[in-house]
């Protein structure tokens, strides 16, 4: 249930006594009232990135109770640094201080410092309290919600991690104004995603408000994000660990991941992986008989009315893909699973693919 407070909108992830809030609404991050309840103690760590410290975290500090004692971490800023090198960094900071196990953790960031935070949260002395103040769209719609954590491995992307949910997702949509176009597209990726696997009204809606979207019109803005975090909050109730139906979210991630792998981590944004990912999950379902032509059109157009790429590197071949593919976490005794499309808005995983049929699509789908 949603509720409206003070101008921020608020619905819960129901995990029984792990359930947590997610606060949506413009000027939170300075707002400590917002902060405050989730604390477990008077120890905070503050994590946030070189890109975000100068924008965000003098007032994300203003008005903390100076009862407390607050310590910051700045770390580089690009997916290049998802890396246990980093996290490492966030358990030497906690250690040098003397931080206990009720010490909290804050994520102030985007998707990258979101999970290693949430990593390292779920590690230090085998678990402490975190939480997320997203402040990329990605991050805000998907990944500062449901307790994945983690990093990459050279081989693939989030080899490593837990699953640890947070005590609270302070979500501030002012914070999308500093964001620059192309990761804002990113971030639509994953909004686009939740109309694509559940909620075929959402996608209708995306389509009529994505000029406004992109525009940053602050009223659609706040329906697009907490309409993707209820969706998420849904499935994450559903299925926390990923058993069952949270792996629809995966939708177009195997394709992508294995292109962030290949390309260098960094080099194609996650939500540009994805996008093509969709893109060729789409087209997959189509030679599976699953969508039609003006389907697969339709999917096409929204992800690139969102500034998204329909097409895959020039420099991978089949092999390439597979290679990566084979890694992926949702697969089963070597066998190849696939978020794919039976129809726009009804997504199923799918281990029966021909081989025949995806080697096909790898060898055949456009390249830029």
């Amino acid at each position: 249930m949603t509720q409206v407070v003070d101008a921020v909108r608020t619905l819960s992830v129901s995990l029984d006594e792990r359930s947590y809030p997610i606060h949506i609404g413009s000027g939170i991050l300075g707002e400590p009232r917002w902060l405050m309840p989730y604390l477990a103690g008077r120890q905070v760590m503050i994590v946030t990135n070189e890109t975000v410290a100068p924008l965000y975290l003098e007032r994300f500090k203003v008005g903390l109770s100076d009862e407390l004692e607050v310590r910051e971490l700045v770390l580089p800023d690009g997916e290049q640094y998802k890396s246990l090198e980093q996290v490492s960094r966030i358990w030497d900071a906690l250690l040098e201080v003397g931080f206990n196990r009720r010490c909290t953790l804050i994520a102030l960031g985007g998707g990258v410092i979101g999970d290693m935070v949430g990593y390292a949260a779920a590690c230090y002395q085998r678990g402490v309290a975190f939480i997320q103040v997203p402040t990329t769209l990605l991050a805000q719609v998907d990944s500062s919600v449901g307790g994945k954590t983690g990093v990459n491995h050279p081989r693939g992307k989030n080899m490593i991690g837990a699953f640890w949910q947070p005590k609270a997702v302070l979500i501030d949509t002012a914070t999308l104004t500093t964001l620059p176009p192309r990761e804002f597209s990113a971030g639509l990726a994953e909004v686009i995603k939740y109309g694509l696997i559940r909620d075929v009204a959402f996608l209708g809606w995306l389509e009529d408000k994505m000029a406004a979207l992109r525009a940053l019109d602050d009223e659609v803005l706040v329906v697009a994000i907490e309409r993707s975090c209820r969706l998420k909050a849904e499935i994450v109730a559903e299925d926390e660990t990923e058993q069952g139906v949270r792996a629809l979210l995966n939708l177009g991630h195997t394709f992508g991941h294995a292109i962030e792998a290949h390309q260098g981590y960094g080099n194609w944004l996650h939500g540009e992986a994805v996008g093509a990912g969709m893109a060729m999950a789409a087209e997959l379902s189509r030679a599976l008989g699953w969508l039609n032509e003006g389907d697969v059109a339709r999917v096409q157009a929204i992800i690139e009315g969102a500034g998204l790429p329909l097409e895959i590197p020039n420099d991978m071949n089949a092999e390439d893909f597979l290679s990566r593919m084979r890694l992926d976490k949702k697969n089963i005794n070597t066998r190849l699973r696939l978020v794919l499309l039976k129809s726009v808005g009804d997504a199923c995983v799918f281990d029966a693919t021909p081989s025949a049929t995806l080697q096909a699509l790898l060898e055949d789908f456009p390249r830029r």
